[in-house]
């Protein structure tokens, strides 16, 4: 597969309403889509999920874009790709970190080769699914009363897990307010490192509301606090911002830092990655699942298809594109019906690219060529 041409393209998306988290709130959506061609007339389609500010991640939108452009780029563009796991495992090694801008370009390769193939990308992962699960992720809210109300809302359009966004000041009581008015859901607390092991004893006061799990209660590049809080907790960590590659999950098994892993394309670089730690996770019986980051359609579509490995057992983030957009970049849209997604059967990532609504939300573009 050699690739003749990657298209950049700048995109700024209006969310339907505002998605707060102990991180700060956000109102658009700014992001990168990777447009791949071959010699052949297809392309592949890949998104980048980093942000505008360096809150969750120190990566940030101009910061992919000049990884893309300088390096990662070059590095596809200067000679033919035999299978996408090449990209991750020899041509991008030199390249440190930065691992959303190596997702986003190494997606658009696995669209194209799938397409290529005449296969799902679901197919081409390995993936087993014909439908998945997926639960929903409520920022913090205006008032517990608010939240009730979404919570009552997407219960009632069958999402089987709903994640709670946390912080100090906007826990214990807000959780148990939910268990209360829902008390046999699929219920977790998200807390995107707002907590340290001071607050040991907060934390463990969850502990009466049979979450299925607490994710990345302490600090965001931290596996060893975490061990030694889970030892004081029956609910199950997830680590989420501590993992990035497969080595990270090994480290935080053998220390006993975490129950559950959260897959986050995206964050662990690719897609080849994230197969290796869910390999991994499988074979030593840590369940895994996907994290959303409020990806657009491109990006929904991926966590789509590696949701379909065996391993991937609990509801992930990816809710229906009408969850967050007026109108999202793909068609179809992502529904879900009943709390399932079903997967695509088309070739690639099985939604083509709806390039009206693209051009509409294209704040700049560069094409590059080999």
């Amino acid at each position: 597969m050699r690739i003749k041409q990657i298209i950049l393209r700048h995109m700024k998306m209006r969310m339907l309403r505002p998605f707060t988290t102990s991180l700060g709130t956000e109102y658009d959506k700014e992001f990168i889509v990777v447009e791949a061609k071959s010699e052949d007339g297809l392309s592949g389609w890949g998104e980048s999920v980093a942000a505008i500010e360096p809150f969750y991640k120190e990566e940030t939108v101009k910061t992919n874009w000049h990884i893309l452009e300088d390096f990662l780029i070059p590095l596809v563009l200067e000679k033919p790709i035999a299978h996408p796991d090449e990209l991750n495992e020899e041509r991008f090694k030199p390249i440190r970190g930065n691992y959303m801008a190596k997702a986003a370009i190494e997606g658009a390769i696995w669209d194209l080769y799938a397409r290529q193939q005449g296969i799902p990308l679901a197919k081409a992962l390995g993936g087993e699914k014909k439908k998945i699960e997926v639960g929903i992720s409520l920022g913090i809210e205006e008032s517990v009363n608010e939240l009730l109300s979404l919570v009552e809302k997407y219960v009632q359009e069958g999402y089987k897990r709903i994640k709670v966004k946390i912080k100090p000041g906007w826990d214990v009581e807000v959780v148990r307010a939910v268990r209360e008015r829902f008390p046999d859901i699929q219920l977790m607390a998200d807390a995107n490192s707002a907590y340290t092991l001071a607050d040991a004893e907060r934390l463990k006061a969850l502990d009466e509301f049979n979450l299925t799990m607490i994710e990345q209660p302490l600090a965001h590049d931290d596996i060893v606090d975490h061990a030694e809080l889970q030892a004081q907790l029956k609910t199950p960590i997830c680590l989420d911002e501590s993992i990035h590659s497969v080595e990270d999950v090994r480290k935080a098994i053998k220390l006993g830092s975490c129950g559950v892993i959260n897959i986050k394309i995206g964050r662990v670089g690719g897609l080849t990655e994230a197969k290796k730690i869910h390999d991994l996770c499988k074979e030593r019986n840590i369940p895994v699942w996907c994290g959303g980051m409020l990806e657009a359609g491109i990006g929904r579509a991926h966590n789509v298809a590696i949701t379909t490995l065996s391993n991937f057992i609990l509801p992930g983030d990816t809710a229906a594109s009408s969850r967050y957009w007026e109108k999202d970049i793909i068609t179809p849209e992502v529904t879900v019906e009943d709390g399932w997604i079903t997967v695509p059967e088309k070739p690639g990532i099985g939604y083509e690219p709806d390039h009206d609504c693209m051009d509409n939300f294209t704040l700049y573009s560069k094409s590059y060529f080999a």
